[in-house]
């Protein structure tokens, strides 16, 4: 006989703006309301959605870290985090420190990375395909070896550790839950090896469909349960019925992970007005298995 279980949901806010107080008061209102995660962006200028790069932008795990003692109970992460901008061994050093700052709430979101003017307009270069899924590979290799062993050695294409040490460990054992962004077949094939959850931003459910059908063929091939991966979307909360019938769709398909990215006007009356009550609507749903 068929079962199953509920979605956990999550908020999700871009790190544009050159005010603070707003995003604070926007985070403790989530926490209060009982979300089960709490996100915002990594980039380095604003011209995601075709933004001009002038405006005003945190650095996310800089923020990451406020979000943090801001809150009492939610879990925290960066939607993602893109290995292309810091070295994974520093990475390792900076979650740990966020999941000792949070009491073990961190939740640990990685992607490849993808072009944009950002990297080399700080004079730092951009690993172009495939080499830059590759490096991913790695990344997310070096990541758990530091988070679980006392020294690490690794010998790969583009990382190299020798004896390296890595403490404290995180306060979440083995580690903090890895959600791996992905999109593209090569990029998924990262996810089957590493992911602990499955993060997808499309909020397209025929696109993502399809995508979950290639991460459990991935799976199959290395021999692993997909059943052991969560699967996950952001959809824009612009209207509370239109992604509430969005998640609807998702539940169906499996995914039991829902983040709702708030318009990023006003924080604070966002999450109360369209956040909080989608959050209350999405957990009336269920997940099938079995």
């Amino acid at each position: 006989m068929s079962t199953g279980h509920g979605l956990r949901v999550g908020v999700f806010f871009n790190s544009l703006g050159d005010t603070i107080a707003p995003r604070r008061e926007a985070w403790r209102l989530a926490d209060d309301a009982g979300f089960d995660h709490l996100w915002h962006d990594d980039h380095l200028l604003t011209i995601v959605g075709g933004r001009s790069p002038e405006g005003a932008l945190y650095e996310s795990w800089t923020l990451l870290g406020a979000m943090a003692e801001a809150t009492h109970r939610v879990k925290v992460g960066v939607l993602v985090s893109s290995l292309q901008y810091r070295n994974p061994g520093i990475v390792a050093k900076m979650a740990t420190t966020v999941d000792h700052v949070s009491g073990g709430r961190l939740e640990m979101a990685l992607g490849a990375g993808w072009p944009t003017r950002e990297l080399p307009s700080l004079g730092m270069p951009f690993v172009e395909l495939p080499d830059r899924i590759d490096m991913f590979d790695e990344a997310c290799q070096v990541l758990k070896l530091l988070w679980t062993q006392e020294r690490t050695d690794f010998d790969g294409r583009f990382y190299q550790l020798i004896d390296a040490i890595s403490e404290p460990k995180p306060l979440q054992e083995p580690h903090p839950r890895l959600w791996i962004g992905a999109e593209a077949k090569r990029t998924l094939l990262v996810a089957a090896r590493h992911a602990d959850v499955w993060n997808t931003p499309m909020g397209d459910p025929d696109v993502d469909r399809e995508s979950s059908r290639i991460l459990d063929e991935h799976c199959a091939a290395i021999d692993r349960d997909p059943a052991e991966i969560q699967r996950s979307t952001v959809l824009q909360l612009t209207s509370v019925d239109d992604v509430c019938r969005l998640a609807e769709r998702y539940a169906a398909m499996g995914f039991s992970e829902i983040v709702l990215e708030v318009p990023s006007d006003d924080p604070p009356r966002r999450v109360e007005e369209l956040a909080v009550p989608a959050m209350a609507r999405i957990r009336e749903l269920t997940v099938p298995t079995g």
